[in-house]
C-alpha cells in the first residue's frame, strides 16, 4: 500500500521531532548537569553524530522510495537535509565556542594545521550549507541540470564526515565505524549510478 500525502504530512511532523527533541534534550543535560567530567566534549560528539545519523538518513530516503516503491517518501528528504545542516552547524558552532573560545576565532588557522581532521568537518560543513542553500524549488529552477550536479556533492559529504568523525576520535571504538560501515553501504547501494559516471 503506498502512502498517501496525508500520512506523508504525519510522517514529516515525526521526522521534525526526532530531529528538534534531541536539542532539548542536550539543552537539559547541559543545564542539569547530566554530562560527564568534560562537557564541551560531549555537546560537540552528540551535535556531531546527530548530523551524522541525519546525513545517513538523507542517503536512505531514494533507496527507500526506489524499493518500497513509495514515490511521496522523497519528500522526506529536504527536511532531514536541512536539519542534518542545523546539526552540523550546531556542531560547529560548539566547537568554536566551547573549544576556542568567542575571542579566539584566530586560533582556527593554527588548530586546522595541527588537527587535519578539522578541515574535513569544514569542508563538510560547506558543502551541506550549498546543499541546503539549494535545496529549495526556486534554487532548483534557476540552476536547472546544474543542480543535480550540485547535490550529488551530498555523496562526497557522506565519505568526509565519517573519517572526520573517525580520525577525531582519540580511541578507536565501535561507534565511528559503525557510521562509516552504514555510509559505504549507503553509497554501495547506490553502485549503478556511479557506474554512470566512469569514462567507458
Amino acid at each position: 500500500m503506498r502512502l498517501t500525502l496525508k500520512q506523508i504530512v504525519w510522517l514529516k511532523v515525526v521526522l521534525h521531532l526526532a530531529a528538534f527533541l534531541p536539542l532539548v534534550y542536550l539543552f537539559m543535560a547541559a543545564s542539569q548537569g547530566w554530562l560527564s567530567a568534560d562537557p564541551a566534549k560531549d555537546i560537540q560528539h552528540f551535535t556531531g553524530r546527530m548530523a551524522l545519523k541525519l546525513l545517513l538518513g538523507t542517503l536512505l530516503v531514494s533507496p527507500l522510495t526506489r524499493y518500497a516503491k513509495q514515490p511521496l517518501l522523497i519528500r522526506t528528504r529536504r527536511l532531514l537535509g536541512v536539519w542534518t545542516f542545523v546539526w552540523a552547524s550546531l556542531h560547529l558552532l560548539s566547537y568554536y565556542l566551547l573549544e576556542l573560545g568567542v575571542d579566539n576565532l584566530r586560533l582556527l588557522g593554527s588548530e586546522l594545521v595541527s588537527r587535519p581532521y578539522l578541515m574535513l568537518g569544514i569542508l563538510t560543513w560547506l558543502i551541506l550549507l550549498a546543499l541546503t542553500a539549494t535545496s529549495f524549488q526556486r534554487a532548483q529552477r534557476r540552476l536547472g541540470r546544474r543542480w543535480q550536479i550540485l547535490h550529488n556533492f551530498i555523496y562526497l559529504a557522506a565519505i568526509l564526515a565519517p573519517i572526520h568523525y573517525l580520525w577525531s576520535v582519540k580511541v578507536l571504538s565501535p561507534q565511528p565505524l559503525l557510521y562509516a560501515v552504514a555510509a559505504l553501504a549507503l553509497l554501495a547501494w547506490r553502485y549503478k549510478k556511479f557506474r554512470h559516471w566512469l569514462p567507458r
